[in-house]
Parts: C-alpha cells; sequence; structure tokens
C-alpha cells in the first residue's frame, strides 16, 4: 500500500488481546462448531434474494399498475440493503461459508444489485478495518466536502447545517455506488496498489465494472421500459429502489463509529498507542443487542464490536461471542460500547453530528 498509515503498537494491551481470543478460540473448539455459516445462512440468503428478486419478478411477468409496481419497489428497497448486510457483507469477508468459491460467488451479489465488490471488499475489508476512524485512511470518515465525520476534519461552514441535512444525502449512498464512486475508487486503489495487492489488474477491475454496471442497468431499466412501463414510473421506482437500500444502510453503518464518545485518530500518528483489538473497542459500538428481528435482519451489524475484532467470522455467533468480548473488555479495564435502542443509537448520531457541525468540536 503506497500509503503512509500509523501502525499499531501490538505491545499494548497485548494480554488482553491475547486473553480474548484464546477465550473465543476456547468457545469454538468448546461447542465443536465452525466459524463460518451454518444452515440459518442459507434460509437467510434464500429469503434477502426472494425480497428482491421476486417483486422483480412479478414486475417483468405480468403488467401491474403503477401504484402496485412502486410498493414492489419498496420491498425491494428492503432486499437491497439486506443483501448487502446480511449476505454480501459475510461473503466478502471470507466468513459465510468453510468454501472459497461459495464466499466469492456470494460476494459478487454486491454486482448484482448495482455496486462492485472488489471496491468494496478494498474500501471497506482493508481501509475501515484496519484503520477504523483514522482520518485521512477510513474512507467512511470522508463526507465528500459537504459532511464533516471527525473532528480532525477541517470545520466548514457548510457544515453548520449537516445534521439537517444529512439523512438527504445518506439515502443518496447505494445510488453514489452505481454511479460515480467505484469509477473513482479504482483509480484511485490503482495508484495505492491496492488493486495489485488483491491480485487484481485496473484493466480487468474495469471490465468487470463496466460490465456489470451494463447488466444492472438492463435488468433494472431497460428491461422493465421494453415491457411498456411508462419511463417516469420505472425511473420513479428506481429512485424509491436505491433512497431506501442507502437510507437503511446508513442507519445501521453510521451509528456504529460516528458517535460522540468514540476515539478519532489523526494520519500524522506514526504509530497508534493500542492494539488492534483494544483499537476496535475505542471506535466502535455495539446497539440493540437483544432485538432479535434488528440483528437478523442487518446481518448481526448492531454487534459491530463483535464483527470489527473478528471479520472473519460469521455474524450468526456475534450474540454468543458477545458475552466473551464484554466480559474480557471489563476484566481488563477497557470501553465496551452498547446502545441499549436502535433509536437511542440513531438519536446519538444525529446528535453527533450536530455537535461536528460546529467549530468547536475539533482535535
Amino acid at each position: 500500500m503506497n500509503q503512509a498509515v500509523p501502525r499499531f503498537e501490538r505491545r499494548s494491551k497485548k494480554e488482553f488481546s491475547q486473553t480474548l481470543r484464546k477465550r473465543v478460540n476456547e468457545y469454538f473448539e468448546k461447542n465443536n462448531i465452525s466459524r463460518t455459516g451454518d444452515a440459518r445462512i442459507i434460509f437467510k440468503a434464500l429469503a434477502m434474494f426472494a425480497m428482491y428478486f421476486g417483486p422483480y419478478a412479478i414486475i417483468v411477468s405480468t403488467p401491474v399498475d403503477p401504484w402496485a409496481y412502486l410498493g414492489l419497489s419498496v420491498v425491494m428497497g428492503i432486499g437491497l440493503a439486506g443483501i448487502g448486510l446480511a449476505i454480501m457483507h459475510d461473503a466478502n469477508h471470507g466468513s459465510l461459508s468453510t468454501k472459497k468459491w461459495v464466499n466469492e460467488t456470494f460476494a459478487y451479489s454486491l454486482n448484482l444489485i448495482g455496486g462492485n465488490a472488489l471496491s468494496w471488499k478494498i474500501q471497506h475489508n482493508v481501509l475501515h478495518h484496519s484503520f477504523t476512524n483514522v482520518h485521512g485512511v477510513d474512507e467512511d470518515l470522508e463526507g465528500g466536502h459537504i459532511m464533516r465525520f471527525t473532528p480532525n476534519e477541517p470545520w466548514k461552514k457548510r457544515h453548520r447545517l449537516q445534521h439537517i441535512y444529512a439523512w438527504g444525502l445518506y439515502s443518496l449512498m447505494t445510488f453514489s455506488w452505481v454511479l460515480i464512486k467505484d469509477f473513482k475508487r479504482m483509480g484511485k486503489y490503482r495508484d495505492l496498489g491496492l488493486l495489485e495487492a488483491q491480485g487484481a489488474t485496473y484493466a480487468g477491475a474495469i471490465a468487470t465494472l463496466v460490465v456489470s454496471k451494463i447488466v444492472y442497468i438492463g435488468y433494472m431499466l431497460v428491461i422493465p421500459l421494453m415491457l411498456g412501463y411508462n419511463v417516469w414510473l420505472v425511473l420513479t421506482g428506481f429512485f424509491i429502489l436505491h433512497i431506501l437500500g442507502g437510507l437503511i444502510l446508513a442507519m445501521i453503518f453510521q451509528p456504529a463509529h460516528i458517535m460522540e464518545n468514540h476515539e478519532f485518530i489523526e494520519n500524522e500518528r506514526d504509530v497508534i498507542n493500542e492494539s488492534y483489538e483494544s483499537h476496535q473497542l475505542n471506535t466502535t459500538s455495539n446497539f440493540a443487542p437483544t432485538n432479535k428481528l434488528l440483528t437478523w435482519y442487518c446481518g448481526g451489524l448492531n454487534y459491530q464490536v463483535e464483527h470489527h475484532i473478528f471479520p472473519s467470522m460469521c455474524h450468526v455467533h456475534y450474540p454468543a461471542v458477545s458475552k466473551i468480548v464484554k466480559e474480557t473488555a471489563e476484566e481488563f479495564g477497557l470501553p465496551y460500547r452498547s446502545v441499549p435502542t436502535f433509536r437511542e443509537a440513531l438519536g446519538l448520531h444525529q446528535r453527533t453530528m450536530k455537535k461536528l457541525s460546529q467549530p468547536e468540536w475539533a482535535l
């Protein structure tokens, strides 16, 4: 990676890290279970894909009236977010299955719904997970000069109302992936040597990107238009689908790290005086751990602490492992952040965005 980044001081909190990993390893050995997915993942994958492609099949197989078309688009938006949260996410982390080809196949489900698996893997697995809340490296802190996600970002007058318009911009997230961001990232990742590190070439990555975008636009827009649906109806349905999908994704991911009591780190530091594991505790929060429906739908990503410390572990194990992580963190006097409800987590994120809208909060 041809970019200066801080390194973790592995000797810091070494005993905590070793104890935690030992206890988690013992949990899987004692219960004789794999860290990857089990039968629960099969049902969930079928449910999420049915939620997305089922309504689409109805639209293209039989004429539906405009209100039904828009209603089916709403269901597709929920399915789109569900595939991203609960299926594609684990697959790209290699935790969906013990079989590499299964993970790789389901990872490309992101391409089917308009994104790009390679671009996402570099942005999420390499940059975000390795350098959570590190300004200048973690791309999840980049607000496109419109929003300020860290007190390390220089304050501008345009940030003053970000807590008001943030959710509107969040809802455009998947539009950005489909139309702009994936293309911009490929050039950036080529220049940083990150494509090569993934065993990919720029030409091959761009070819896959272009073909998958054409296929996506083809089945989402061109086919319905060819079947005689009104152009404004098709575009409105497409808009609703992505607005809803983007909003759901933001509601899950933003409260995990952009919170007022989290640590935000400036990239100018050469060394982060934490182990990788303790750094994740300082920069990550869980929410709504007792909400079983939310946990099921969002792929356990309300257990972000466990996910960040053990990214190659399937999300079905997070609730059980969270008890070990919490107990060990408290034993070593380290923070274990968990917001009781989803509503409270969203409120705390909103309050954080308002604080960041003011010049007074800077590090």
